[in-house]
């Protein structure tokens, strides 16, 4: 078992930028999938970034590339999501996962079931 712990969110301006954190209580193996995922009111939970724990192989979502950024500390067991040029339409709740990756197949592949552990969720609001 892993706990996820989220923080970092809050309100800010379009244009302006958080840093969100995902602790683990454990080593997350190297392997497994680590991603971050939000979820707008009356929206369908979606897949922001991911990578592979220990790894440095990342991918985005459309809407936030060149403007998100996630990265690992692993010797903290950390995950982070640098958040740049945010923009009203980035409001949602916020969460970190992670899950044991399929293969040699992406992280992008996996959908939300197949990620086992989660964070609480952090609140990110973009106001114009």
């Amino acid at each position: 078992q892993v706990q996820l712990v989220d923080s970092g969110g809050g309100s800010v301006q379009a244009g302006g930028s958080l840093r969100l954190s995902c602790k683990a209580s454990r080593y997350i193996f190297n392997g497994y999938c680590v991603a971050w995922f939000r979820q707008a009111p009356g929206k369908e939970r979606e897949r922001v970034a991911d990578v592979v724990a220990g790894g440095t192989t990342t991918d985005y979502v459309l809407s936030v590339k060149g403007r998100f950024t996630i990265s690992q500390n692993s010797a903290e067991n950390t995950l982070y999501l640098q958040m740049n040029s945010l923009k009203p339409e980035d409001t949602a709740m916020y969460y970190c996962a992670s899950g044991q990756r399929i293969g040699w197949r992406p992280c992008s592949a996996l959908s939300p079931e197949d990620y086992g552990y989660w964070g609480q969720g952090t609140q990110v609001t973009v106001s114009s």
